[in-house]
């Protein structure tokens, strides 16, 4: 079987390397991250300052996500025929559109390594059971099939469950970082 036979699970070269990158900053992000939430003493899990070391964590894969439910929030605005009536504003959308399509896994990867480390940080912490903790826990327990149907999503086996449960994680998340 020669190079050419081996079909690659994303076809697009480019994405594919920008992918793999973000793959490998990803591990980077999570073993530094882990590294330094192993340099803290035990008794120090419960106080501000390290409260403080995994929100920022936190605060960082909320940015990220922001990048990538543009990506959904242009394509509505296309699909409802919204940008149809300014044509300058339309053709800054298609050139946001194709940016942001193109930063959307990428973007979606490192985020969730930041996640991973929030999440991380949030379990040595301590987890009461209130409204942040309890929304994030199901924001979590939403976000674990959306990378699975996003993967599923390069050989269109999907059937709009990365979209479904994207948008459903998107709500949680949201509760979970401003309420």
């Amino acid at each position: 079987m020669t190079n050419r036979d081996k079909q690659q699970w994303i076809t697009n070269k480019t994405e594919r390397i920008w992918v793999y990158s973000a793959l490998v900053l990803a591990v980077v992000i999570v073993a530094w991250g882990s590294w330094q939430l192993y340099q803290y003493p035990s008794s120090n899990f419960h106080t501000r300052d390290f409260k403080s070391t995994f929100k920022n964590e936190g605060s960082l894969a909320r940015l990220a996500l922001f990048i990538v439910l543009a990506h959904y929030a242009i394509l509505f605005l296309f699909q409802k025929g919204m940008v149809d009536r300014w044509n300058g504003v339309k053709r800054w959308m298609i050139v946001a559109s194709r940016l942001v399509r193109r930063w959307h896994t990428p973007t979606a990867v490192v985020a969730l390594a930041l996640i991973v480390l929030h999440v991380f940080g949030a379990f040595l912490y301590g987890i009461e059971l209130d409204f942040s903790n309890v929304s994030g826990l199901l924001a979590l327990c939403v976000l674990l099939p959306v990378p699975i149907s996003g993967l599923l999503r390069y050989r269109k086996l999907d059937k709009k469950w990365h979209l479904r449960t994207g948008l459903a994680f998107a709500v949680l998340f949201l509760l979970h970082a401003f309420l």
